[in-house]
């Protein structure tokens, strides 16, 4: 009865159960916690790859500014610029080079993110993305296998990588719209910084040749409203957009700008020539106007005809003074739109005429550079002393403080390569050109007139520049995916 008794009391005794539930309770604990280390050496290393595909597709993409060479320049700045590590994976633990990685170029990308990404290319002029698909590096998995193992269920994806798509585009804002045919493919404007270019306004409905020059923007739709030619219309914003100073235009992509030809209806040489001091025609009224002052130094070789201080629809040469000479083989005869930076015979006669045969300024060796030197020189006061022309600004009652008010930033673009005739669309800039203008501008008569502008290339507008008063370039990079 006594053994009954114990037994029947043992059975119904709970003293301990709960150690039965503790102890799978803990080895069930132990496997999640076991897990989620190796979890998180999978998501650390999934982190790590995101971290260095992303670094690599911004460093690649930096470089896709449609050149020849720009595939070639972003896969070295991918394989050389980028240097980063992983803690866990497979392979080495130094993540550099293009064993890590897959660079794929692309001329767009799809309108949403979900959908697959098709344009690839290998042209350069048309790469504008690329893509980073980065090595896949796996994870060892220690207690997560035998956690899977032990309770019959499929261990976690120990397969990590990462991807990303970069995109780039340099944007040109407050410059002058105004855009010209390079000479050929292979034109770099810091190549050739002193050489003078002729640019003729181009003609409607006639092939683009090389020297000729248009407009950008022909709706008129990139205008910066919070700048003087806000609100203004036809040729008054024609006007202003070719010869205000300040906030002018919004910003043009490289990639792709609208322009049409320069021969138009209403555009005329007294536009552009308020940067020199002269104001006829429809900008007489604007000789008072701080808004198209006229540069620090306008000596040009003209002068009023009759005396008096402005130069009216009547001009004639000066007597005693001469403008900045153009390159000596545009006088022989032996170039027509783009001259060779030669221009010492034309400097003997400037030194000649404008300072009694004595140079002032012997180290500077481009006509911009005789320029700013005069300026500089000159203090407060005249730059001519005893002639015809005093140098400064006589018409006007406003002088532009800035030297750059005589620059304007051109949009080189390959006329040829593009088959540009008349108006165009979505046309690639090769490059933003700085051009000193070296002399007023001139027309043949006719209506439309055809424009001749004389200037110097100063180099490429780069990462800055002079517009109205000071150009401003952007270079955006950036993840897109």
């Amino acid at each position: 009865m006594k053994t009954k008794r114990l037994i029947s009391k043992f059975k119904s005794d709970e003293c301990g159960a709960m150690l039965v539930f503790w102890g799978v309770s803990f080895a069930v604990i132990l496997g999640i916690v076991a897990l989620s280390f190796d979890m998180g050496r999978i998501a650390v290393t999934r982190t790590e790859l995101q971290s260095f595909a992303d670094s690599v597709a911004l460093a690649s993409a930096g470089e896709l500014d449609g050149r020849a060479d720009a595939i070639t320049r972003a896969t070295a700045a991918a394989a050389n610029m980028i240097s980063d590590n992983k803690t866990y994976g497979s392979g080495n633990a130094t993540l550099q080079g293009a064993a890590d990685y897959t660079l794929t170029f692309l001329s767009s990308l799809p309108a949403s993110d979900t959908s697959a990404i098709t344009a690839v290319t290998n042209d350069p002029a048309e790469a504008r993305y690329v893509r980073v698909t980065t090595t896949p590096s796996t994870v060892n998995l220690t207690f997560a296998a035998a956690f899977s193992a032990l309770m019959g269920v499929p261990g976690p994806d120990n397969q990590a990588g990462a991807s990303a798509v970069a995109g780039f585009t340099q944007f040109a804002c407050d410059v002058t719209p105004l855009m010209f045919c390079i000479p050929n493919s292979s034109f770099n404007a810091d190549n050739n910084i002193g050489d003078m270019v002729r640019l003729r306004a181009g003609g409607n409905g006639a092939a683009w040749g090389p020297g000729d020059f248009g407009f950008l923007d022909p709706n008129n739709v990139k205008v910066d409203q919070s700048g003087p030619c806000a609100g203004l219309s036809g040729v008054q914003l024609d006007a202003c957009l070719l010869g205000a100073i300040d906030v002018i235009t919004q910003c043009f992509d490289q990639r792709g700008v609208d322009m049409e030809p320069g021969q138009k209806v209403g555009i005329e040489d007294a536009i552009f020539n308020i940067r020199f001091d002269i104001y006829k025609s429809t900008q007489q009224g604007k000789k008072n106007d701080p808004d198209y002052a006229p540069a620090p130094n306008v000596i040009k070789g003209i002068v009023p005809q009759g005396g008096g201080t402005c130069i009216g629809q009547n001009e004639q040469i000066s007597p005693d003074t001469v403008g900045m000479p153009r390159d000596d083989c545009f006088g022989s005869g032996s170039c027509a739109r783009f001259g060779d930076g030669n221009w010492s015979g034309g400097r003997v006669t400037y030194v000649n005429t404008n300072y009694a045969g004595t140079d002032p300024h012997p180290g500077a060796t481009t006509r911009y550079q005789y320029y700013k030197a005069e300026i500089a020189a000159a203090g407060t006061g005249d730059i001519l002393s005893g002639l015809a022309e005093t140098g400064r600004p006589q018409c006007s009652s406003n002088q532009s403080a800035d030297p750059d008010r005589r620059v304007v930033i051109a949009a080189g673009i390959d006329c040829a390569a593009n088959s540009i005739k008349g108006s165009a669309t979505n046309v690639p800039v090769k490059e933003f050109v700085k051009i000193f203008l070296t002399e007023p501008v001139g027309d043949d008569g006719t209506s439309p007139p055809t424009l001749d502008i004389w200037g110097e290339v100063i180099g490429s507008a780069g990462g800055q520049g002079a517009g109205g008063s000071g150009g401003v370039f952007k270079d955006v990079v950036q993840l897109y995916r």
